[in-house]
């Protein structure tokens, strides 16, 4: 099982940036076989996807952060480290933020609803005071 551990999440001001850190990692992994993504989620609320990058390396963000939010990944043996630059943030980007991944073969696309994710991180914190 694909095992993952998010870090960076704080408490900033708005229009302030983070960086949040999504180590990725497995025996045998292979980061072309798998989509990653970032999900954010409120107490009461639907758990939202922020961004993903699918088995062909393409990125797609959701239209609340695109243009503010850069999602990259570095991958290494065995193991990638996914990133979510987060520039101008404003309080409605509050939220816990998970990094997620599943298998879903060399250059094939994200499945579109979060069920289909198969390994969650913990999540990390992220406040945004105005």
């Amino acid at each position: 099982q694909v095992q993952l551990v998010e870090s960076g999440g704080d408490s900033v001001q708005a229009g302030g940036s983070l960086r949040l850190s999504c180590k990725v990692s497995r025996y045998d992994y292979n980061a072309l076989s798998y989509c990653l993504a970032w999900f954010r989620q409120n107490p009461g609320k639907e758990r939202e996807e922020v961004a993903h990058i699918d088995g062909a390396s393409s990125i797609t963000y959701a239209k609340s952060v695109k243009g503010r939010f850069t999602l990259s990944r570095d991958i290494g043996r065995g193991s990638s480290d996914l990133y979510l630059q987060m520039d101008s943030l404003t309080p409605e980007d509050t939220a816990i933020y998970y990094c997620a991944a599943v298998w879903v073969g060399y250059g094939q696309h994200c499945p579109a609803r979060d069920r289909e994710y198969s390994n969650w991180g913990q999540g990390t914190q992220v406040t945004v005071s105005s």
